[in-house]
């Protein structure tokens, strides 16, 4: 029986998701999952959980959350991406905090991104065995935002954040056969996607893409599916589901590192009253289909 994470995605959000996953660490369960996919920063913070390096994803976000080239309106006029992809891709993982390549590597767990094809609007799930100059691409194209990064090419397609395909991509591990799963949610129960008021903005950006322009249209509708479809598992017994007690009230570019450690602490304090409950789920038999 396979046991599986899945990671949402959120932007800076994501610190919550930190808080989780370096809990599970600490307390040795960094080897108890056989498979993880990560959307958007569920992506580009999760893979920290297979380098096993609790506290990375909150020490540089906090160390780099003031620099123009992090998250930035003027990062975004002189590169073309919010998130200088230099800055963030290369230096930050391979100089200025390196990530541990040779423990992702030597990790068994299965790891998945998601990110968006803009031909046809489809999520396509990338396996990430390494991280190389062609996956780091992937990761960054999990996490790609529309309007504010510029598409990301991979082979003949162009690519854009996995969350306007798949936000929640439960169901993608159920099919890949993982019967039990822990899923992170960076929003609180209760809540419902509405239409992005920058839809009509974006629908005139990618126009030359429709099928990914009807994707975003359709994004709030599919969305609140598949939160609907978490609760269901969540009943059943088929799916543990953290989730923030309240809005975490972070933006997508957050330049106080206070906020940031604030959001991290909230996950780090839910994974800490809930645990005995996961032990719990991960310790018994999923019912049957």
């Amino acid at each position: 029986m396979k046991t599986g994470l899945v990671l949402e995605g959120g932007a800076m959000r994501g610190l919550f998701t930190s808080g989780i996953l370096d809990v599970l660490m600490e307390r040795g369960m960094g080897h108890a999952f056989d498979g993880m996919v990560g959307v958007s920063a569920g992506a580009c913070f999760g893979c920290n959980f297979k380098s096993e390096q609790p506290g990375r994803v909150l020490r540089y976000n906090r160390k780099y959350c003031t620099h123009y080239k992090y998250g930035s309106y003027l990062s975004w006029i002189l590169s073309g991406d919010v998130f200088d992809v230099r800055f963030c891709y290369d230096e930050i993982p391979n100089r200025l905090d390196p990530m541990d390549y040779r423990a992702f590597e030597n990790h068994p767990m299965e790891f998945y991104a998601v990110a968006t094809s803009l031909q046809t609007g489809l999520a396509c799930y990338k396996l990430i065995r390494k991280v190389g100059p062609l996956e780091m691409r992937w990761i960054r194209a999990s996490a790609s935002l529309p309007l504010l990064s510029r598409p990301v090419p991979i082979g003949k397609n162009l690519y854009l954040d996995g969350g306007m395909s798949d936000s929640v991509p439960l169901a993608f591990m159920e099919g890949r056969g993982y019967e039990k799963n822990v899923v992170i949610l960076t929003r609180p129960d209760g809540y419902e996607k509405k239409e992005d008021r920058l839809f009509p903005l974006m629908a005139k950006a990618y126009r030359n893409y429709p099928a990914f322009v009807e994707k975003i249209r359709r994004r709030p509708a599919i969305y609140n599916a598949q939160l609907a479809f978490v609760k269901e598992r969540e009943a059943s017994g088929r799916a543990f589901v953290f989730r923030p007690e309240h809005e975490l009230n972070c933006d997508g570019m957050v330049h106080d590192p206070d906020v940031l450690l604030r959001v991290y602490n909230l996950g780090r304090s839910v994974a800490k009253k809930r645990w005995d409950e996961l032990q719990a789920f991960l310790a018994g038999d999923p019912p049957r289909a």
